[in-house]
């Protein structure tokens, strides 16, 4: 167990870590008031109230949360929108003191209101640089699973991967798609210099992690819940290191796990998985990182060392420079020293 030299506040422990986020839908992350400021943009002032907006954050399943999302995303318009959410998640990560950040954006689930996914791309770097001084935060295009031919969207962000678009993504509807129908899309973007991730064992079984990895080799996988069935899928992701996105409230949340006690996350990390912990869609969820590791440790008796230790995993996965990893990891290392000996 960890030998603390000093009495703490556990909860502002968790507040003033430093720490990163690896899977994290910028759509998912608006803040309630700001995404309430939206839709009285569209609708008036009369349409919803912020209790009710909390309320429809509450899901049967998998699929009610889906459909949930879209509606959500009804209230973001125009170029100006995606400037103003990203400006707001921004700092509000930079308020939890999430020092930098990995966060996925979904343009396709906007072209079918005439946007284009270059200026959405351009307006959120607008808004995340207004917070530049705060929080660094590069960029993962989502490419959605909602069809298969995703090479023309591939190709808009191509031209705009100098707005710090560093990976792509593949989430949406899991079951519907199985990862091998998008190999030729994520092979051209490992081509381009993308590094590549997928959702992947989160709605769906063991084969669809075994795709993610043998057909679109991809660095890391999102969720990988599914793994729990498979000793030798866990074997291969610890023998050959790819780290694993974690996001145990919103896998509750959605169903996808039936209870937290249920969760695979805590037998992974002990195995020797690398494991990151994530918020996924927080304002969605009502989460946080420090909701996420206080719920872990409660449920799981895990101690400081182990929320350490899967920190340091966390910023290992990262896909920004050796430099940054080293800056990330020292400050890491600075605050928890001051607390333990």
């Amino acid at each position: 167990m960890t030998n603390i030299n000093k009495k703490i506040d556990l909860k502002q422990f968790l507040h003033k870590l430093p720490k990163v986020e690896l899977h994290l839908h910028l759509e998912g992350a608006i803040p309630l008031q700001i995404l309430l400021t939206l839709i009285q943009k569209y609708k008036g002032s009369n349409y919803i109230s912020l209790s009710d907006l909390r309320k429809r954050f509450e899901y049967k399943n998998f699929k009610h949360f889906i459909k949930t999302w879209y509606w959500k995303n009804n209230f973001i318009k125009e170029y100006e929108d995606y400037e103003f959410i990203a400006e707001n998640v921004a700092q509000n990560l930079a308020q939890q003191n999430i020092r930098y950040a990995e966060v996925y954006f979904s343009p396709s689930d906007f072209q079918q209101k005439g946007s284009h996914t270059q200026k959405i791309a351009q307006a959120i770097r607008r808004g995340i640089n207004k917070q530049i001084d705060n929080i660094e935060i590069n960029l993962i295009a989502d490419l959605v699973r909602d069809e298969t031919n995703k090479l023309p969207q591939l190709e808009q962000i191509i031209e705009v991967k100098n707005q710090g678009i560093i990976g792509i993504g593949l989430g949406g509807k899991e079951k519907e798609f199985p990862p091998q129908l998008f190999k030729a899309v994520f092979h051209k973007a490992k081509a381009n210099g993308f590094c590549t991730t997928c959702h992947a064992g989160e709605a769906a079984g063991t084969d669809y992690i075994w795709q993610a990895i043998k057909d679109l080799k991809v660095d890391r996988i999102g969720h990988g819940l599914a793994a729990k069935d498979d000793p030798e899928l866990i074997k291969y992701l610890i023998n050959h290191k790819i780290p694993v996105e974690m996001c145990p409230i919103s896998n509750v949340k959605t169903a996808s796990v039936s209870s937290m006690l249920d969760h695979p996350i805590v037998d992974f990390y002990r195995k020797g998985m690398i494991v990151s912990i994530n918020t996924d869609d927080p304002e969605m969820f009502n989460t946080s990182l420090e909701k996420e590791f206080l719920t872990l440790m409660k449920t799981f008796n895990l101690d400081l060392d182990d929320i350490y230790n899967i920190c340091k995993n966390g910023i290992q996965s990262l896909w920004c420079s050796e430099i940054k990893k080293d800056e990330l990891l020292t400050k890491l290392n600075q605050y928890y020293k001051s607390f333990v000996n």
